[in-house]
Formats: structure tokens, C-alpha cells, sequence
């Protein structure tokens, strides 16, 4: 058994639908090896996280359609740790259903809750990043997440404005903003107080059920009736999440506590949630293409991001300038990079095609 108080939620239900067709509803994003590393995204966010936490205090919680696929990734966390939601009802539900189960094993337990499919190059920033999140959350009443310093005015972010005390290595959270127009997010990067929000938050056990307790507490009674060390754990929460609110855990809690600290960070991050930010996390050749496999040949065509499944096949493109070729088993999309935000409509077109849940 662990003597450590510091533990680790891997959040790894998400479908992905906008790295569609790669990522699909039976083999979603977090379990590929998307940047060809030789680990899965799940797997390169618990290497990095198990060098500050030890593994019996790992815990994932997914789609219950993936615990299966998430033992198989992961044997390194115990079987017991990866947890099934029955229902997707965003993260407010399962941050509540985590820190209910890990404060049973460890009412002092300090928690990280985190994406399974992020980038994140600069490794040791990010743990010292953690170190100080810890700190301030198992000292205080503090609901802390890391603010990733922008580089862009980016619109696919949510941003956290923060209130500027000169040199700290943390701030108090003044706003949460979701998704900003183009123009917005031009005065956000230039005021210089805001951050973009990766999702990744760090309290006590104690003052996240305490935030609940003030701002979902219909959420906190449905789920009162669980005794999360029991054998009947997990037909208690089939029974429960049907009548659960969905909603983020931004919306639902940090958007309304005063008690929000951030701490900036330069981590060299991504969301890896388009395929335009894979083509600018990727190798590319001497056009500037990136491809996946060396069985593609590209004629006057350059800014492209070209993946194909079947790497024994042949793939010639010719005349492309930035666009997105994806080739899969049974679909083939072919889209310009500056539409990449459009693939989810994509996939909602798809459905309605005959036979449509095939491709998707």
C-alpha cells in the first residue's frame, strides 16, 4: 500500500471526432500512437506523470467500452484503478466520482487530474509545475490548474485571465473564457493576463467535494448512495449516472469558486485535438509535407499532413497545398487544413449515411 498522499486521475473517455477518421468510437485517439513514438498517447501521459506519482495511485477512468483496451495499454496500473463510466456526462461527473473513490482510500489524498491525449515536450517543467500545484493544493483550499503560456491567438482554447501580483509563481483566477472569436483572442494574447486552459487541475480531496457540495450539490447527492469500496461500486453508479447532470467540471465548478489559482507554464503542450496541430507537432520533409509511412509520393504539393493506415500501400499526391489526406480501411478524407474544425460536422454528416456508424 502506498504512504504517498499524491495521486493521479488519467481522464480517457473522449472519442476524439477531431482527429476523425484516424480516431473513431472503437479506437479513439488516446490509445494510438499518433506522432509514431512507440506509445500511445495514454501510455506517454502515465510514463510522464508515474515519475512523480507512484503507480498503485494512478488511477483511469474511461468509457466503460475502453477498460478493457486501458488494461491492456496500461498493466502497469492495477486492474482495480481503471474505472468504467456507464454514460459520457462530460467531467464534472467523474471528477466528483474520482475524488469519492480516492478519498475513501486516502481522505488526505491530494489529487492531479489530467487528459490522457496531450503533448507535453518539456517534461521536467511540467513536474516541477505539479510539485508546486501539490503544495499549494495540500496546504490550502485551493482548486489549482496549470495555465499554459499562448503563443497564438488561438480560437480552439479556452483561456483563464488571471489577477497579475508581481513575481509569484501563482495567481488567483479572475476568469474563465471558452473559445473565443478570432478578434477576442487577439486582445487576450496581448493584455498579457491570460493563459491557455489545458485542463488539468490539482486539489485536495477535501476541497473539491467542498466545491461540489456548494455548486452541484443535486450531483453530490446522486452519488452519496455509492459505497466505492464495495462490490456493488459499479452497478450503484450504472444505477445513478442516468440521473446525473452533464457538465464540465469549467462550467459546473471553477467558473463559479473563488478559490481558482493558476499557475502558468511553458510545456511545450498540445491538445492534439486537430490534425493541423499533429501536422505542427510532426516531422516533415523538405516541402514541408508530413507523412506517415514512405510509401507516398507528393509532386509539387507542400504544407500537407498525409496518413495512411496501410502503410504497404502506395499513395501519390500531386498539386496539394495544405491539406489533410487521410486514408483509413474504410474511409478516405481529403480536406483542407484550414477546415479542420469543420471534421466534426463531417462525422455528424457521416452518420446519416447508410450504414453511416461504419465510418465512424
Amino acid at each position: 500500500m502506498s504512504t504517498s498522499d499524491k495521486y493521479c486521475v488519467i481522464m480517457a473517455g473522449g472519442i476524439g471526432s477531431r482527429f476523425w477518421p484516424l480516431s473513431t468510437q472503437k479506437f479513439p485517439k488516446q490509445f494510438q500512437d499518433i506522432l509514431g513514438t512507440g506509445r500511445t498517447m495514454i501510455q506517454q501521459t502515465y510514463d510522464r506523470i508515474s515519475k512523480l506519482i507512484p503507480k498503485e495511485n494512478i488511477f483511469v477512468i474511461t468509457n466503460k467500452e475502453y477498460v478493457d483496451l486501458s488494461v491492456e495499454q496500461l498493466p502497469e496500473v492495477p486492474v482495480e484503478n481503471i474505472v468504467g463510466e456507464p454514460l459520457l456526462k462530460n467531467t464534472a461527473a467523474c471528477n466528483l466520482y474520482m475524488a469519492n473513490k480516492i478519498s475513501e482510500i486516502n481522505p488526505n489524498a491530494t489529487m492531479v487530474v489530467l487528459p490522457a491525449d496531450h503533448l507535453i515536450l518539456k517534461e521536467n517543467i511540467f513536474l516541477e509545475k505539479l510539485d508546486l500545484a501539490f503544495e499549494l493544493a495540500a496546504k490550502n483550499e485551493y482548486l489549482v490548474t496549470l495555465g499554459i503560456t499562448p503563443t497564438r491567438p488561438d480560437t480552439g482554447y479556452g483561456y483563464i485571465q488571471f489577477v497579475d501580483h508581481k513575481d509569484s509563481d501563482y495567481f488567483k483566477v479572475k476568469t474563465f473564457t471558452e473559445k473565443p472569436i478570432l478578434e477576442i483572442a487577439k486582445t487576450f494574447l496581448e493584455s498579457g493576463d491570460f493563459l491557455w486552459n489545458a485542463g488539468i487541475f490539482i486539489w485536495n480531496v477535501q476541497s473539491i467535494h467542498h466545491a461540489f457540495e456548494l455548486y452541484l450539490s443535486d450531483m453530490v447527492q446522486e452519488f452519496t448512495m455509492c459505497d466505492y469500496n464495495a462490490n456493488n461500486e459499479k452497478d450503484c453508479i450504472e444505477l445513478i449516472y442516468p440521473k446525473v447532470q452533464k457538465i464540465s467540471i469549467d462550467n459546473g465548478i471553477l467558473e463559479k469558486a473563488q478559490n481558482v489559482y493558476v499557475i502558468p507554464a511553458d510545456l511545450g503542450w498540445s491538445d492534439l485535438g486537430t490534425w493541423t496541430s499533429i501536422y505542427e507537432n510532426s516531422g516533415k520533409d523538405e516541402n514541408l509535407n508530413s507523412q506517415n509511412t514512405k510509401n507516398i509520393l507528393s509532386y509539387r504539393s507542400t504544407g500537407n499532413i498525409i496518413h495512411q493506415k496501410n502503410k504497404q500501400k502506395a499513395m501519390v499526391i500531386d498539386g496539394l497545398e495544405n491539406y489533410i489526406v487521410v486514408d483509413t480501411d474504410n474511409v478516405l478524407l481529403i480536406c483542407p487544413r484550414e477546415n479542420d474544425q469543420l471534421i466534426k460536422e463531417f462525422v455528424l454528416d457521416i452518420k446519416n449515411l447508410k450504414k453511416g456508424e461504419n465510418y465512424i
